[in-house]
């Protein structure tokens, strides 16, 4: 019996570093943030308005089309869209250039003076979506299914195949 207890106490003499970082990068991994995930739900709540005003400008431009009368849109979204910030990143490093000893690197947000949100925009990456519903009072006409698939597929992207145009009741 002993064997075994000085067995397993020469184990842990030899790994206890080791098995003490991984238990601390478990806990780390674990811990929660307070901050990712009031980011993500706004994220979400941004794009599912995002999406309610498209929908509801969609309606708006639909409902002026010949012979389709009184709609409802509804998109459903694949991907969200992004938008991408200016940064504004400094790199220090000391010793020679062609093989420095530390370097170390800051970003900040660029931010303006003027009027909105404050920041500045590079590129923004604009949701994709999976499917598109339009229920009109026209739905029952091929005319007005065909030009409104039309026109929804050139606003969103979408292939014909996923835009279903159905009837008011």
């Amino acid at each position: 019996m002993t064997g075994k207890t000085e067995g397993v106490r020469k184990l842990w003499d030899r790994y206890k570093y080791a098995a003490l970082v991984v238990l601390i990068g478990a806990g780390l991994l674990l811990w929660p943030s307070g901050k990712g995930g009031t980011e993500t739900t706004l994220r979400q709540q941004s794009s599912t308005e995002e999406t309610r005003d498209i929908q509801a400008e969609m309606e708006d431009i639909l409902g002026t089309m010949i012979g389709v009368g009184q709609v409802k849109v509804m998109l459903t979204v694949d991907s969200d869209g992004e938008r991408q910030l200016a940064q504004d990143t400094e790199l220090t490093y000391s010793g020679s250039v062609e093989s420095p000893e530390d370097y170390s690197r800051r970003s900040e947000t660029v931010l303006t003076d003027g009027d909105g949100d404050g920041t500045v925009v590079t590129r923004t990456l604009y949701p994709t979506y999976r499917g598109a519903l339009v229920v009109c009072q026209g739905g029952d006409r091929a005319d007005v299914r065909l030009a409104v698939t039309e026109a929804v597929a050139s606003l969103t992207g979408l292939s014909a195949d996923r835009i279903t145009v159905a009837k008011w009741q």
